[in-house]
């Protein structure tokens, strides 16, 4: 009897072994918000460390993203866009260590680097430790640190499902990517530049030099010149602005072209020239896809931007940073 106890207590050992890591702690830091408003409803606090569903694993965060939309749900504007309720860990975007799995046939193991867009309606990603879904995360690149890892995801997808989900860009088309040197701009120029695409790109004249490292063809200072005076006729534009910026560019796409906006549309979007195709996309959490532009990371085709590296404690600086819009790449929490 002593016998089959040992023996069955060194089975359960092995699967808890092969589930989780053994030093997994009980509660973890994260930054809740308990209200809608400023910078200042972003606290650190301390809640349990949740445990995986069977189409989930924990990661030990190492680093995490800051973007737009994180900003705009913290200060009410955009609660539609999530369906966290509050209090909640804001974040998408997460590169860390699976920590624990939810099932022994999940795809990844225990010690894995992984990246991951975590879903808009859940985040959770400015935490030591965090929930992913199985189908949202990949395999980190070993070539890139977890901070450039964290500041992929979100954006990368954002424009891999506008240019080639919705407007099928194809090689040797023009594209006019508006806000090129931001988050989802200066990664649609590297990607449009890896498809073979002719690219004008807008910017700050600050971020030419920087836009034609990426693979810009043409530059255009949307402060003092008129992208209008630079390109007749498009295949494709990306829009990440909206407003009178979209309106003007609608103008000038080529017959059958198409308009992508990540921002919504406005009257002549929503009633556009019966001869282009005018859209607009909430990017969707695909760790398929992220799969895929790990591949291009590692082929060297894409390389991530990060500009601001904050610690967890100073969330608060790091969205006042991203509200400048005036930040080049990407924002990073470092929680290691």
């Amino acid at each position: 009897m002593k016998v089959q106890f040992l023996f069955a207590a060194l089975l359960s050992g092995l699967f808890i072994s092969e589930l989780s890591s053994s030093q997994t702690p009980e509660s973890m830091e994260v930054i809740l918000v308990s209200k809608f408003g400023g910078t200042d409803v972003l606290e650190l606090q301390k809640i349990p460390v949740p445990v995986p569903a069977e189409d989930e694993i924990l990661i030990r965060v190492h680093a995490a993203a800051i973007n737009p939309v994180d900003t705009s749900i913290r200060s009410g504007r955009a609660t539609s866009l999530s369906g966290a309720t509050l209090p909640y860990v804001p974040g998408f975007d997460v590169s860390g260590v699976v920590e624990r799995k939810g099932s022994t046939s999940s795809p990844f193991n225990v010690g894995d680097e992984v990246f991951a867009m975590l879903d808009l309606r859940r985040g959770g990603g400015y935490s030591e430790y965090a929930i992913v879904k199985i189908s949202e995360a990949a395999l980190k690149p070993v070539s890139i640190s977890h901070d450039e890892a964290a500041s992929v995801p979100l954006v990368t997808l954002t424009a891999w499902q506008a240019l080639f989900d919705t407007a099928n860009l194809e090689p040797g088309q023009t594209i006019l990517i508006h806000a090129g040197a931001g988050g989802v701009g200066s990664v649609a120029v590297q990607l449009a530049k890896w498809r073979g695409a002719q690219i004008i790109a807008t910017a700050s004249e600050y971020n030419h030099d920087f836009l034609r490292e990426l693979g810009a063809d043409v530059t255009v200072d949307y402060r003092t010149q008129r992208f209008e005076d630079f390109v007749n006729e498009v295949d494709v534009v990306l829009d990440p602005i909206g407003g009178d910026t979209q309106d003007r560019s609608i103008g000038l796409l080529k017959n059958g072209g198409s308009l992508v906006s990540i921002v919504g549309l406005t009257s002549t979007g929503r009633n556009p020239p019966t001869n282009v195709n005018v859209s607009s996309i909430l990017v969707e959490a695909r760790g398929d896809q992220l799969q895929q532009i790990a591949d291009l990371i590692t082929e060297d085709h894409l390389d991530p931007v990060v500009s601001y590296r904050f610690p967890l404690e100073d969330a608060q600086l790091a969205h006042e940073q991203s509200e400048t819009r005036r930040t080049r790449g990407k924002i990073i929490l470092n929680i290691d």
